[in-house]
């Protein structure tokens, strides 16, 4: 599987990317797409059903290409997976798929990505009944405190949506959260990583080495190299 370099800015989560120079992308493929991985140097992959584009007619075939591709030597992490209230099928439907695609993570050691809107009791009664064997992390949060809390207290990581993060007011949450649980992420939105590393390490109180040296280490935490 590629791997980071120490010094490189790691997007976790990330829409038709490329490769560039002193940047590791993790890239998002959505199982109802015809994209497959790749080898690609400097990316890896997630593989997953997005409850937007489930159905019932549909969920047999975007799990059966998770199962076939989910153990592929440069995919990473099974998702983005999990539950939005607010667009896709019943939530029944949902909690199928998330659960067959939980399953498809414990066979294949891999993490899952979560995506979640207004749905955070589902998810944490999942995670409570699944009890997974691989960490789940929360991409694009831009919730409060006692919520992120609850995630990180179930073990998650938390991934910070890009518009969020670069507002003033999230430096407060940054700074109540431990540092070793955070990723930073582009989402596809065209945002430089760069950027967003540089408020996040202000925030902080680190020089943006400092950051990229933790980020590479919780990397390593949560792909369970």
């Amino acid at each position: 599987m590629n791997f980071p370099q120490q010094g490189d800015f790691i997007d976790i989560h990330n829409h038709n990317g490329s490769p560039a120079i002193g940047r590791f992308s993790i890239e998002n493929l959505m199982a109802h797409e015809v994209q497959v991985p790749d080898n690609e140097e400097g990316i890896v992959y997630t593989i997953g059903i997005h409850p937007w584009h489930l159905s019932k007619d549909n969920f047999s075939n975007q799990l059966e290409k998770v199962s076939m591709y989910g153990g592929h030597e440069n995919v990473a992490a099974i998702g983005e997976a999990g539950f939005d209230l607010l667009k896709g099928p019943s939530i029944e439907l949902q909690k199928r798929a998330f659960e067959e695609q939980v399953k498809i993570a414990g066979e294949y050691s891999r993490p899952v990505y979560i995506h979640c809107v207004k749905a955070w009791e589902e998810l944490l009664a999942a995670h409570r009944r699944l009890k997974p064997s691989s960490p789940w992390l929360v991409h694009g949060f831009r919730g409060k405190k006692e919520l992120a809390l609850q995630l990180l207290s179930r073990g998650m990581y938390i991934s910070f949506w890009f518009g969020f993060v670069i507002r003033p007011e999230a430096g407060e949450l940054i700074r109540n959260l431990p540092s070793d649980r955070i990723f930073l992420e582009t989402d596809g939105s065209g945002e430089d990583i760069r950027t967003i590393y540089q408020k996040v390490s202000a925030d902080l109180g680190l020089d943006v080495e400092q950051l990229k040296k933790q980020l590479y280490s919780n990397y390593k935490e949560f792909i369970q190299i």
